[in-house]
């Protein structure tokens, strides 16, 4: 699994959920597929981490010059 795409991995996770909306798999169908999704659910966590991690902005310092600060979704924009 750890070489699906994440786009791949998403778009099998929203059939998934589709599927147990629907409500016509047996239960044993769905504890499968849940099972399949919860393991989906974790891998696209796990990549969108790596991905904030290697996030930055742009921006300038007191000076002026440019500096790059690692992207803080809860800061300002000046990271802090």
């Amino acid at each position: 699994m750890a070489e699906k795409k994440f786009e791949k991995a998403m778009e099998r996770l929203e059939q998934i959920v589709q599927d147990l909306e629907e409500g016509e798999l047996t239960l044993e169908e769905s504890l499968k597929v849940f099972e399949e999704g919860m393991k989906l659910a974790l891998f696209c966590n796990k990549k969108l981490e790596e991905a904030e991690k290697k996030v930055t902005m742009l921006v300038n310092d007191e000076k002026g010059n440019g500096v790059q600060i690692p992207f803080e979704p809860d800061g300002d924009e000046n990271g802090k």
